[in-house]
C-alpha cells in the first residue's frame, strides 16, 4: 500500500467515508513544542525552584519526543505536586503521600509508559515514606521526582522530615530538634535501583539526571534540591556557586554499583555531592508480574471460560 493509499469504511446511512491510513513507520512523527506541552500557568511563588524542574521536564518531553499520549503525570499533594495540572497531557493530582501507589497501578497495567510522579519532602518522606519504602524494594518502572526544599511550603512554614537541626518554623518555633532524615541513606537502604541527586540552580544536571533516571529499567529517584524562597529562603545558597558554594559532582571514580559505597557518598556533610549515587539491575516487579500472569494463563490455554471456571470450582471441592 502506498502512503497515498485511502482506506474507505462505512458510516451511517450507508456512505463511505474515505480517511488516511496510520502514519507509516518510516514517517517522522514531529516533536512536542513547550507551547503544546505547557498547560495552565504555574502558581508558585516568583523565584521558586519547582519553576526550573517543570521547564526542564518540558525540556525532556521536547527533547526525547515523548507524544502526548505517552506523557504521564502523577503527584500527591504540596506546591511541588501541582505538577499535572501545569502539563497539556495525561496525569492526575492524586492525594496527599499516595502519589506511588496510583503510579504503581499505571505503570504495571501499561508497559508501554514511562511514568513521572513528582512530590515534596513531605509527601515523599513523612506521609508517604511507607509506600516510597515498597515501591523501592519492589523496584517498580517509574521516576520519581522529590523536590526537597527542608520545609512545609504549601501550608506556610512547618517542620518537615529534612528540616534541619535548629530549623524554627510554625511547629518549632524553639528551633527543631528531631533529626532529620538522610534522603540518599534511606533511598539505597530501601532498595532503589536509582539514586541521584541535583539542586534546581544547576539545569544542565537535572535534565541529564533526568534522562538518566527515564533510561533506568527500575525504580529511579532523583531527589532536588528546590529552594522555597518565601519560607525558606537561601536554604540552598552552600550549594550554589553564584552565592558563594559548591557544587561537587560524585567523583570519578565511584563505583555506582556499590551499595555502601553510595552510603558512604551519602554521609557527606552539606552541600554533599551531586549526581549518580547508585545503579543496578535488577528484575522489575513489572516483568516478574509478567512472567506471573504469562504461566497462570498457559495453564488455562485453549479452554472456554465457562471451561477455566469449572476447574476453579473442581479444585474448591
Amino acid at each position: 500500500m502506498s502512503d497515498t493509499t485511502k482506506l474507505e469504511m462505512p458510516v451511517r446511512g450507508g456512505n463511505i467515508l474515505a480517511v488516511n491510513p496510520p502514519a507509516l513507520a518510516t514517517d517522522e512523527r514531529k516533536g512536542l513544542t513547550k507551547k503544546e506541552i505547557a498547560a495552565d500557568h504555574p502558581t508558585w511563588c516568583p523565584g521558586c525552584g519547582d519553576f526550573s524542574v517543570l521547564a526542564l521536564y518540558f525540556k525532556l518531553i521536547e527533547k526525547r519526543k515523548v507524544w502526548h499520549e505517552n506523557i504521564t503525570t502523577v503527584a500527591g499533594i504540596g506546591c511541588s505536586s501541582r505538577f499535572p495540572y501545569f502539563v497539556q497531557a495525561h496525569g492526575a493530582h492524586y492525594i496527599h503521600g499516595r502519589a506511588l501507589p496510583f503510579a504503581s497501578g499505571i505503570s504495571l497495567t501499561r508497559p508501554d509508559l514511562h511514568v513521572f510522579v513528582f512530590g515534596g519532602d513531605g509527601d515523599a518522606f513523612s506521609i508517604g515514606g511507607n509506600h516510597l519504602n515498597h515501591t523501592a524494594r519492589k523496584n517498580i518502572k517509574m521516576t520519581y521526582v522529590i523536590m526537597d526544599n527542608w520545609v512545609y511550603g504549601l501550608t506556610k512554614k512547618q517542620t518537615s522530615p529534612t528540616s534541619p537541626l535548629g530549623f524554627k518554623s510554625k511547629t518549632d518555633t524553639w528551633g527543631a530538634v528531631d533529626h532529620p532524615i538522610n534522603p540518599m541513606k534511606q533511598l539505597v537502604s530501601a532498595g532503589a535501583t536509582f539514586i541521584a541527586r541535583t539542586t534546581h540552580t544547576n539545569p544542565n544536571h537535572v535534565l541529564q539526571m533526568m534522562e538518566a533516571a527515564m533510561d533506568h529499567d527500575g525504580f529511579s529517584v532523583i531527589e532536588c534540591l528546590s529552594e522555597c524562597v518565601e519560607f525558606y529562603e537561601g536554604a540552598f545558597d552552600a550549594s550554589n556557586p553564584r552565592k558563594g558554594g559548591v557544587f561537587n559532582t560524585v567523583p570519578t571514580d565511584h563505583d555506582v554499583t556499590d551499595e555502601m559505597a553510595a552510603y558512604k557518598l551519602a554521609d557527606a556533610a552539606f552541600p554533599g555531592y551531586f549526581g549518580i549515587f547508585y545503579k543496578v539491575n535488577r528484575p522489575t516487579k513489572n516483568a516478574n508480574e509478567t512472567k506471573i500472569n504469562a504461566g497462570a494463563q498457559e495453564k488455562s490455554k485453549g479452554l472456554k471460560d465457562w471451561q477455566i471456571l469449572q476447574k476453579n470450582f473442581d479444585r474448591m471441592k
